[in-house]
């Protein structure tokens, strides 16, 4: 009884270990990408002013980067004295700036996403080759688990197409790794 009872502990330790490692890993990797790849900072791009100046018209919108949007329906918004005077649009002023973020943002993400599928493949590979009761099943799992962040933190930004192809990659590799680890023959 005593026996049972020791390999029941035994065998809850190696289970916490494992998912200890899967999760410390996988905040390593992480937490080092971020030293490598620089995350462009919201702020930087999109200062906060304290006085945002307002542009009513076409030629100084787009003098400044902005994106003129013509007001279709042509009612009277804006008091002047006495009178209403018909806005002709709109600025959208931060058009040029929102699109240079969200470039720099999409360029960042599939960076740390490449790095982290890289990385999860080594993770597999090395979990696969490498017989231990630990850390075979620790690196492995951390592999996948590298595979879903990296899925999940592109998934945003990347097109329809990009996404089959990711969920076509991790298809294969899990398949992959199902035959590798466990073969009937």
């Amino acid at each position: 009884m005593e026996q049972i009872q020791t390999k029941k502990q035994n065998k809850f330790v190696q289970v916490a270990l494992v998912v200890g490692l899967v999760v410390v890993i996988n905040l390593f990797l992480n937490y080092t990408l971020s030293f490598i790849y620089k995350e462009p900072i919201y702020e930087n791009y999109f200062p906060q002013a304290q006085v945002v100046k307002s542009y009513d018209n076409q030629a100084d919108c787009i003098a400044v980067g902005g994106q003129w949007n013509e007001n279709l329906n042509q009612y009277p918004t804006e008091v002047n004295s006495k009178t209403l005077k018909p806005i002709d649009g709109y600025c959208n002023v931060n058009y040029t700036t929102q699109l240079n973020y969200d470039a720099k943002v999409t360029n960042y993400e599939l960076n740390v996403f490449i790095t982290l599928i890289v990385l999860g493949i080594l993770m597999m590979i090395f979990g696969i080759k490498y017989k231990h009761l630990i850390l075979s099943p620790a690196l492995t799992w951390a592999g996948v688990l590298s595979y879903i962040i990296a899925s999940m933190r592109y998934w945003s930004v990347a097109t329809s197409g990009v996404r089959v192809i990711i969920l076509g990659l991790a298809l294969i590799a899990l398949i992959w790794v199902a035959i590798k680890k466990f073969n009937d023959r």
